[in-house]
């Protein structure tokens, strides 16, 4: 079945089933042009969406999300939407990039609002630009609706800041792996002093990368966490220095979604361990409701 929409024609085909099983949403009963909307949900807990990303997940016709993307989001879709599930986790692709691009443009072609809902904000390690310039070669009309980086949504919801005056001057986001697979990376620019590394998707090769930095003069005992799930109830923190946290991600059995982070500024959870905005306050009511 997974064969029958690969490639543009089965991107296609998929939107033309889709439209038979009545998804349609009231831009293509109204046979107007369709448009896609890359959409950044954040980094979890559906209380960090913008309010423009609510908004378009309310009027999508049909919502193409990603696996970082939460359940709790994913419920503030209309019941008439459709969702299709692209996600992407390391050697286990749903589908290939070119053809979610090519399912875009089909969906689009076909008249319909689409969603294209990422984890965190599209142009973060999120393959916005990618799908931005596929669209744009088709003549699609795109909008790309930034989201709370996971980054972002995690220094606050573990309590230690990305940049701070004595602790770090400047902040790096990295990707765990590159297009080919490799942990290839400028390590001299990112053992410098004084800033903050953040590492997506790095749980993986954390061991070579803590290695690395190490052999590139950043100091063993360097403060680094491992956070799990951030920002949602199941997030879960690993703290220890540069040289032990590959052995303590592993000991505490960590899987993905993960953060990295190196850095002074890792210090200062332990002056404030209990800050999280993950299920904070369960009771307070939800200014998302309705």
């Amino acid at each position: 079945m997974e064969d029958e929409y690969r490639g543009e024609r089965g991107a296609a085909r998929r939107s033309e089933r889709l439209g038979e099983e009545g998804a349609l949403g009231s831009r293509s009963r109204r046979h107007a042009p369709g448009r896609v909307l890359l959409v950044g949900a954040g980094p979890g807990d559906p209380e960090l969406l913008t309010l423009r990303a609510l908004r378009a997940i309310r009027e999508a016709d049909v919502i193409v999300y990603d696996h970082l993307v939460t359940p709790a989001v994913l419920d503030f879709a209309a019941a008439r939407t459709a969702k299709l599930y692209v996600g992407k986790e390391r050697d286990n692709h749903t589908l290939p990039q070119d053809d979610i691009n090519d399912l875009l443009v089909a969906l689009a072609r076909a008249g319909k609002e689409v969603v294209r809902l990422k984890g965190g904000d599209p142009f973060v390690f999120g393959r916005g630009g990618e799908e931005m310039q596929a669209l744009r070669r088709h003549g699609i009309a795109c909008e790309v609706v930034p989201g709370i980086t996971a980054a972002c949504g995690i220094a606050a919801a573990t309590g230690v800041p990305l940049t701070h005056r004595d602790h770090a001057h400047a902040c790096v986001f990295v990707t765990g792996h590159l297009r080919d697979g490799s942990v290839n990376l400028d390590w001299e620019a990112l053992a410098r002093p004084l800033q903050t590394v953040v590492v997506y998707m790095g749980l993986k090769g954390l061991a070579i990368f803590a290695r690395e930095l190490i052999a590139h003069g950043l100091a063993a005992d360097t403060p680094a966490m491992v956070v799990e799930n951030g920002t949602t109830p199941e997030q879960r923190v690993v703290t220890a220095t540069l040289a032990t946290l590959p052995a303590a991600a592993v000991a505490q059995r960590l899987c993905s979604p993960t953060l990295v982070v190196v850095g002074a500024v890792v210090r200062l959870r332990e002056a404030s361990p209990t800050i999280c905005l993950a299920g904070a306050d369960e009771s307070a009511p939800s200014l998302l409701a309705g």
